[in-house]
C-alpha cells in the first residue's frame, strides 16, 4: 500500500462496506472509487478525479435541499428559504455531514495533501460528499438522493432555521442598516501571516461607527464575524 492510500492507525485500508451501505451503493462500485479520488491522488496516479461526480451531485443536492426547506418551512418567505438552502450547502455544513458519515477515512489523497491534513479539510470533505451524492443519483435516481438528504440533512436544516439572521450576517446587517437609515456597511480587512497560512481581521463601518473585529482564515469569514458583531451591537 502506498502512503497516499487511506489507512487506519493499524495500517490497513478502512472497510468501505459501512459507507457504501449508508449510501445504498455497492462497496466495489467503480463510481464510488472515483468519488473518493481527490485530484491530488488522481494527478499522481493517472486516474480520473471526483470532479465530474461533484458536478452531478451539486445539482441533485440543490434540488433535494430546496424540496426539504420548502416543505418543512411552510411559513417562511422566499428570501429565508434561499438563505436556508445556501447555508445548508456551505463547505462547513457539507463537511459536518461528511464527518458524520465517516467519509474522511476513505478519501484517496496525494502525498502532499495527505501530509497537509487534507482528510480533515472542509473543502475536500464537502466536495467528496457532493461527489458521493452524485453516485447515488446516477445509480438510483433522485428519489434515492432525496431519501439520503432527508436522513443526513434534516436535523441540520432545523438547526439552521433557528439561527435566523445568523444564516447570513452580512445580508442581515445590510438590511438592518438600510432600515435604520445608516447607509451601506463598509468593510475593512487586514491580512497577516504568510500566504499559505494567512490570517484576516475585518471591521465594518455602519453609520459612522466601526464594529469588530472579526477574525478568520479567510477574508469572507472575518467579514461575516464583523457583521455579526455589528448586528448585535446595533440591535442590542
Amino acid at each position: 500500500m502506498t502512503v497516499e492510500e487511506p489507512e487506519r492507525r493499524g495500517g490497513s485500508a478502512p472497510d468501505r462496506a459501512e459507507l457504501a451501505g449508508a449510501l445504498g451503493v455497492a462497496h466495489d462500485d467503480p463510481l464510488l472509487e472515483e468519488a473518493l479520488t481527490h485530484r491530488s491522488y488522481a494527478n499522481e496516479n493517472g486516474l480520473r478525479a471526483d470532479q465530474r461526480l461533484v458536478f452531478v451531485g451539486e445539482a441533485a443536492l440543490r434540488m433535494c435541499i430546496t424540496d426539504i426547506v420548502f416543505h418543512r418551512r411552510p411559513g417562511d418567505a422566499e428570501g429565508l428559504l434561499s438563505q436556508l438552502r445556501a447555508a445548508a450547502v456551505t463547505a462547513a455544513a457539507l463537511a459536518g455531514v461528511a464527518r458524520s458519515l465517516g467519509v474522511g477515512a476513505h478519501i484517496r489523497l496525494g502525498r502532499g495533501e495527505q501530509a497537509d491534513g487534507g482528510r480533515e479539510k472542509d473543502s475536500i470533505l464537502a466536495d467528496t460528499l457532493t461527489a458521493l451524492i452524485g453516485v447515488v443519483h446516477l445509480r438510483h435516481g433522485i428519489g434515492a438522493v432525496s431519501a439520503l438528504v432527508h436522513r443526513s440533512f434534516g436535523d441540520l436544516i432545523e438547526r439552521l432555521a433557528l439561527l435566523g439572521a445568523g444564516l447570513d450576517w452580512k445580508s442581515a446587517l445590510q438590511s438592518l442598516a438600510v432600515f435604520k437609515g445608516l447607509g451601506a456597511p463598509r468593510y475593512r480587512v487586514e491580512q497577516s501571516g504568510p500566504d499559505h497560512r494567512a490570517h484576516f481581521t475585518a471591521w465594518v463601518l455602519v453609520g459612522g461607527v466601526e464594529y469588530g473585529p472579526g477574525q478568520g482564515g479567510k477574508a469572507k469569514e472575518a467579514e461575516k464575524l464583523a457583521a455579526e458583531a455589528a448586528w448585535h451591537a446595533i440591535t442590542g
